[in-house]
């Protein structure tokens, strides 16, 4: 007879995201491992010492594993001046004006995470924050980190004015006079946040755990930390990772990409080969490069192949910023595929998917095919003839399906700038998933939220959660099946993490890593999937999060 089992949860859907087995009603595991998968039969693994877990009809999934996010950054900003989950300009400066008067000894005001469509323009103004803060420098990163509000106290202590020049990577917006107004775009964004004091030690790893916590309650098991690496505001989280290794309290499985600093060149290749070495450890692996190869739609910086559209529908001068050189981009690419790093990059418009293929394209053809699994993410705009070479080079699509909604910004801040044709390009999960794309899925927390149930529901349903009865589908033919959606969510990420040798799926010989759910949201109808909740996750057998109503 063979051994008993640790762990059995018996008694639900057990949805395996393993084609040879997409269903089943019970699974065993012994040593943080599974060794069997099935259904009664499964039961005879059950001895006096083991832990019996009655599903009672609710479902079972392989832990979900988020492709792009940063949890420090997230855990530093939920313990700060945090502005998400509201888009009311009077609340911002509620919480502002709360917050600072909380916190009378803090030397500056920062944390962040409001929305651009709360502004005219997607542009706050210094004025308003001097009105409650007038004695303290203010730094305010928005819910994409790819701008931020100051007030004036900061502007001057970094010394910018009318005469300061937009750096080359980023723009200070001003009033008619040339006169900064307290919104700074991309790389201007480090003029202010470079003077930020840095948080303290104890306060990331604090932050990192904060978060670490929050990904295990939405069912996240692994993750990839899409930057390590010092960049604008946010501090190098590898300290904290070790740290929290070194403590035992590390529980998830975590790929770092390193930061690729895009001010420098191939020389920065033997530093982050060293620094590999120095951060391969246990649960925690950094073998990824992390390339921003452009900016955001609504602040005109995405790369764009044909000039964004002005506000009177004429063509303008400006196709956002390619943040690397493209000929220089496909040189880096290569010499870094042929050390066997994986790259990730950050490509929001058709000109910088297209400039990350073309690198992935000269690396396949100098170095051959190797198991590097680059992929990129974001993709809100994809050029039709782009589409197939996804599959063709073999590059994953990592996908922020929360994005894939119609919201209010759109309507001020993109399409008008985008204009028809390209408007319809957007978030192409379909195609991409018809093209035969390896689909990945991340949530980019801080800038939207870590619940994957949140984005498989606008994935699924191409409608935000919560949006009024009647709201039109953004691009329906773009839809992913409940299936797929999940699948890029624990196996399509695991493939990019290179974890999907024991993790991924709910297979005999897999690790443990499992999440309980209070309902099998494939038995409702899809406008609920938003509504499903976890009730428990284990990593290796071992509970990280149970609910408190589990």
């Amino acid at each position: 007879m063979s051994p008993t089992a640790d762990l059995v949860l018996t008694g639900g859907p057990v949805h395996t995201v393993d084609p040879a087995r997409s269903r089943a009603t019970s699974v065993a595991v012994r040593d943080g491992r599974i060794v069997a998968v099935g259904h009664d039969e499964v039961r005879e693994l059950i001895g006096p010492r083991t832990e019996v877990v009655d599903l009672k009809g609710k479902s079972l999934l392989p832990g979900f594993q988020d492709a792009h996010v940063h949890p420090q950054g997230a855990g530093l900003e939920l313990g700060l001046c945090h502005l998400a989950d509201t888009v009311d300009p009077a609340e911002y400066l509620r919480r502002i004006r709360e917050y600072a008067d909380r916190n009378p000894d803090v030397e500056w005001i920062t944390g962040g995470g409001w929305s651009l469509e709360a502004f005219p323009g997607g542009a706050p103004t210094a004025e308003a924050l001097d009105a409650i803060v007038p004695d303290r420098p203010v730094f305010l990163p928005n819910r994409d980190h790819h701008g931020a509000w100051v007030n004036s106290r900061a502007l001057e202590r970094a010394g910018l004015d009318a005469r300061t020049p937009d750096p080359a990577d980023g723009r200070i917006e001003r009033d008619a006079d040339g006169n900064p107004t307290g919104m700074l775009q991309e790389g201007a964004v480090h003029l202010v946040g470079k003077l930020v004091p840095d948080p303290t030690p104890e306060d990331q790893l604090a932050a990192l755990l904060r978060a670490q916590a929050v990904l295990h309650s939405y069912g996240v098991t692994a993750w990839q930390d899409a930057i390590v690496g010092a960049y604008a505001n946010m501090a190098d989280p590898a300290p904290s990772y070790l740290a929290a290794l070194d403590q035992g309290l590390l529980t998830a499985r975590v790929v770092g990409a390193l930061w690729w600093d895009r001010e420098r060149g191939a020389e920065q290749i033997p530093e982050l080969l060293a620094r590999r070495e120095e951060l391969h450890r246990d649960r925690f692996r950094a073998r990824t490069v992390k390339v921003m190869q452009d900016g955001i739609a609504e602040n005109h910086t995405a790369a764009m192949l044909t000039p964004y559209l002005t506000g009177c529908g004429c063509s303008s001068d400006n196709s956002g910023i390619s943040f690397v050189e493209p000929g220089e981009l496909k040189k880096y690419v290569t010499e870094l595929d042929a050390s066997g790093f994986q790259v990730h990059f950050h490509a929001l418009g058709d000109r910088a998917v297209r400039e990350a293929l073309d690198a992935v394209e000269s690396a396949r053809t100098a170095n051959g095919w190797r198991d590097t699994r680059h992929h990129l993410a974001h993709l809100q705009v994809v050029h039709p003839h782009d589409v197939p070479r996804f599959r063709a080079l073999g590059a994953s699509a990592n996908l922020q399906m929360l994005w894939a909604a119609h919201e209010p910004q759109m309507d001020e801040l993109t399409l008008p700038f985008l204009g028809a044709e390209r408007g319809a390009r957007q978030y192409p999960f379909g195609d991409l998933l018809r093209a035969g794309t390896t689909l990945a899925a991340g949530s980019d927390w801080p800038v939207s939220s870590p619940d994957p149930f949140q984005a498989i529901h606008v994935a699924v349903n191409r409608v935000s959660p919560g949006a009024p009865e009647g709201t039109p589908e953004f691009l329906p033919g773009q839809r992913l099946d409940l299936g797929t959606a999940l699948a890029a969510y624990t196996a399509g990420s695991a493939h990019v993490n290179h974890l999907d040798d024991i993790t991924g799926s709910i297979t005999v010989g897999k690790s443990a890593d499992l999440v309980v759910l209070d309902r099998d949201p494939f038995a409702g109808p899809p406008e609920e999937i938003a509504a499903t909740r976890v009730l428990e996750t284990f990593v290796e057998g071992r509970r990280v999060h149970t609910a408190d109503d589990a």
